[in-house]
This record gives C-alpha cells, structure tokens and sequence, in this order.
C-alpha cells in the first residue's frame, strides 16, 4: 500500500502584493492616487483570501494589511494636512481685515 501525502496548492494574492507595493508608493511618488490604489487593492486582497475554495492557501494577508495601514495613516495625513491649511487661510484672512 503506497501512502500519497496530500498537496494543497498555495499561491501569494497579486492584489496583495499591490496593496503593499502602492502603499510604499503613495509615501513616495503617489500621493493620493496611491493611497486609494492600496485601500482598494487591500480591501480586495483580503476579501479573497478569506474566500479562497478549500485545498487551497491563498497567503499575502499580511501585505494586504501593511498596504491597508500604509494606505488608510497616509489618507489621515492628508486630510490632516488640508484641515490644517483650511484653518490658516480662515485664521489669516480674518486677521488680514482688521
């Protein structure tokens, strides 16, 4: 009787591997447009590891979260950012006329 072990097929998600290469992106080249790529690109990553048929391993869940937090800390920034120059420009523009 020969003993046959049993495979399961492991692939790394693209959309994961995205996800992170856009989050490095958007603190680099990418402002904004990379931010939203990696959100997206994260959110969907995850979305198909979870989903994965049984037999196989879908893995990159960790790409896909340190693109989603490279992603989501970037986005609070700039809006941060904008909040903060929105304030200056009030702030100035009232102080200018009197």
């Amino acid at each position: 009787m020969s003993y046959q072990p049993s495979y399961q097929s492991t692939t790394t998600s693209t959309l994961a591997i995205v996800s992170l290469v856009f989050g490095i992106l958007t603190w680099l080249l990418l402002p904004f447009i990379g931010a939203i790529v990696a959100i997206v690109c994260g959110h969907l990553a995850r979305s198909e590891i979870r989903r994965a048929p049984a037999g196989t391993v879908v893995e990159g869940n960790g790409m896909a979260i340190a693109g989603l937090v490279l992603g989501y800390v970037h986005l609070a920034f700039a809006v941060l950012a904008v909040l903060v120059i929105i304030g200056v420009l009030f702030l100035s523009v009232g102080t200018f006329w009197h």
